[in-house]
């Protein structure tokens, strides 16, 4: 299937110059929806994975189904303020000053298996920051999955020492 023509593009949001990926129309047909949640699945099936986590927001949605699907838990990471037990917080760079990510502390146990599923691969600073705070709790990130990447910002690049799957590539 072409998940490509599932998405759709939006010029100049949310600031003149961006072509913004809106996967709302991906989600809203219930087959392309099914045939990405599936190819995540597809790709984690033979690493043993015991946990998934999504990067708010949109990892919730793309992350959770893919949890489910494997049948084990799933992990918010989330912006500071939004969680209400006690977190770990990483901050990193961002092009114009820095953001902060955090997961609860008790979220990940050393020696898990974890996959980070999402929907866009852009610079790669969240997913590094993610990826961060897993290994802080003694994670293993074992395998990164996107729904699409934005091959021009060298996201990749970042996550070099990580397996990395997209599905869809500008």
């Amino acid at each position: 299937m072409d998940l490509k023509q599932k998405i759709r593009e939006i010029k100049d949001f949310p600031k003149e110059g961006v072509s913004f990926k809106d996967i709302t129309t991906l989600m809203q047909d219930g087959e392309a929806f099914k045939y990405a949640i599936d190819e995540f699945i597809k790709n984690l099936k033979d690493k043993n994975i015991d946990i998934v986590v999504g990067p708010e927001a949109r990892g919730f949605l793309t992350g959770t189904p893919v949890a489910y699907g494997m049948g084990v838990g799933f992990v918010p990471v989330r912006k500071p303020g939004k969680l209400p037990y006690e977190t770990e917080s990483y901050q990193y760079g961002l092009e114009y000053g820095s953001d902060t990510l955090q997961i609860h502390k008790d979220a990940i146990k050393p020696g898990q298996r974890v996959a980070i599923v999402d929907d866009l691969l852009a610079t790669g600073g969240t997913m590094e920051a993610a990826a961060a705070l897993i290994e802080k709790l003694g994670g293993e990130v074992v395998s990164m999955q996107f729904l699409i990447e934005l091959e021009s910002l060298n996201g990749r690049e970042k996550l070099s020492k990580y397996d990395v799957n997209s599905l869809i590539k500008y």
